[in-house]
């Protein structure tokens, strides 16, 4: 039987997000600086409040400094700071940084948790991530061209990577690179972390971009006979794409639920709006179009929250989620979009204005479409999956 619903301590938990979003965090987007985020002077207080209530990090299990609750309640949270692009980064758990400190946690060494995971913890630091190259389809990173070769006791790394989100702020990156050429596809790759403070890394430029909300930018940055020490390397070598998955399954279930969290703000400013509206002397609540807009986007929203916390469901379960997890991301990118364009129509011009938060929400979502896995290859890996399991389960009634 599936059960989301959260325990007294978690609801307690939500409670207390949901009341600082209300309070403080909305209040606070007025002073977004486009590529930015929030000034140190606004973030810091409302990032001490959240410590305050037990509510930072809480992707990381309790002994790293985080909550350790669960992906259900992990979602659950998010579909609340998601509301707000500057929520999860108020709480803590903004990516980059929570895919880094989950592969540092459960990879990283000693020293290197000791240097970069407990700064990043605790705030005091930003990270990258480079895997995607301009010249190789994002679609299958296999193909990374990138590439590391040893020299005595350093690797000497080579190779230009782009859109590497929060790169302007970053004090490292973990950057994916080929070590053996000869290895199956999914053995030929290692990750590095490398500062970003070393001579052989280039920042070639931010790259503009449709969203403005997102902090550090999205760069290009090249790798020119880059040398880090041996002790640089994340795991073993050939480990990259494994410890890859690690933080793409978790990632795309946050993204999921924060999607949701923009679809609930944008569901109840058209709902709002359309009750006192009014056109031809009666409010728009009270034209079918409309109403087939709430009852269209109530449907879809509830559908896209169950897939994604019976997701999560399975990842605590210790099941594999793999196929779900793809649905949720293609499936919950499109309603995103949807419900978004929705609440702009309703609002008219306003809405195509930067009077309300939708435009600049419109905006951001269509990234949801290309990151983490463009929408055609998690349908391609659902339907394989389907393929598979109808096979396996035909071969075993004719046996």
């Amino acid at each position: 039987m599936f059960d989301f619903s959260p325990t007294e301590e978690q609801n307690e938990l939500l409670q207390k997000a949901k009341k600082i979003m209300e309070e403080d965090v909305y209040p606070a987007e007025e002073y977004i600086i486009p590529g930015k985020g929030l000034p140190d002077e606004i973030l810091k207080p409302l990032q001490q409040k959240v410590k305050d209530q037990n509510l930072w990090a809480a992707h990381l299990p309790k002994h790293a400094g985080g909550l350790g609750l669960g992906a259900v309640f992990l979602g659950l949270l998010n579909e609340i700071l998601g509301s707000s692009a500057i929520g999860p980064r108020v709480f803590g758990t903004a990516a980059p940084d929570t895919g880094n400190s989950e592969i540092l946690l459960n990879a990283g060494s000693e020293e290197q948790r000791k240097k970069y995971l407990d700064p990043i913890v605790n705030d005091e630091i930003r990270s990258c991530f480079a895997l995607t190259e301009r010249d190789v389809s994002g679609a299958d990173p296999t193909g990374i061209e990138t590439h590391a070769e040893k020299d005595g006791d350093e690797w000497v790394i080579n190779g230009k990577k782009w859109f590497i989100s929060n790169a302007g702020m970053s004090s490292f990156v973990i950057v994916m690179a080929v070590t053996n050429p000869e290895a199956p596809p999914h053995e030929r790759a290692s990750m590095f972390i490398v500062d970003m403070d070393n001579p052989g890394v280039e920042k070639i430029r931010d790259i503009p971009v449709m969203g403005d909300y997102s902090e550090g930018g999205h760069w290009e940055l090249g790798f020119n006979n880059c040398r880090v020490k041996e002790d640089s390397m994340l795991g073993s070598p050939g480990e990259g794409f494994k410890l890859a998955q690690m933080r793409l399954g978790p990632g795309r279930i946050t993204h999921a639920m924060r999607w949701l969290g923009v679809m609930n703000r944008s569901f109840d400013l058209m709902v709002s709006y359309a009750l006192k509206r009014k056109t031809r002397g009666v409010p728009l609540a009270e034209q079918q179009t409309i109403q087939n807009f709430v009852a269209d986007s109530a449907a879809e929203m509830a559908s896209a929250r169950l897939l994604t916390l019976h997701a999560a469901w399975k990842m605590d379960q210790g099941e594999d989620a793999r196929k779900e997890i793809s649905l949720i991301k293609f499936h919950g990118a499109k309603i995103l979009n949807d419900v978004i364009n929705r609440a702009i129509q309703v609002h008219g011009s306003l809405g195509y204005s930067k009077d309300t938060p939708l435009e600049g929400f419109y905006r951001e979502a269509r990234a949801a479409h290309i990151y983490d896995g463009p929408d055609e290859v998690h349908r391609m890996v659902v339907a394989k999956r389907i393929f598979k399991e109808y096979k396996k389960r035909e071969k075993e009634l004719t046996v």
